[in-house]
């Protein structure tokens, strides 16, 4: 009895990384693509500013993300930039303790 339930633990044991390396390998494959902005960021405590320039040869659409502390995240308005375009979209926290990051999302 004692070996058969020591047999079972090590199969469960030997299958372990099976389940744990499953979802890794899916997200490795839907990585996010690569991003075609320079941008730099800034904020005054309140509110975030994504500066961007386009360098590719397609048009790109960008919009600030911040990141507000203790209050609902907030979202810049999108702009489009051409091919060699630049650009800024900004949003303030409503509340809470003001920025905590600005970054930008692509779209």
């Amino acid at each position: 009895m004692v070996r058969r339930i020591a047999t079972m633990a090590l199969s469960a044991a030997a299958a372990l990384p099976l389940f744990v390396m499953g979802p890794a390998a899916r997200a490795a494959e839907q990585a996010p693509p690569p991003q075609l902005l320079s941008c730099s960021t800034s904020t005054d405590g309140w509110t975030g500013r994504a500066d961007c320039t386009n360098n590719s040869s397609q048009v790109v659409a960008f919009r600030a993300v911040v990141v507000c502390g203790f209050w609902p995240d907030a979202y810049g308005a999108w702009v489009t930039l051409n091919p060699g375009g630049a650009g800024w979209s900004s949003a303030t926290c409503g509340g809470g303790t003001g920025v905590g990051s600005v970054s930008w999302e692509e779209g």
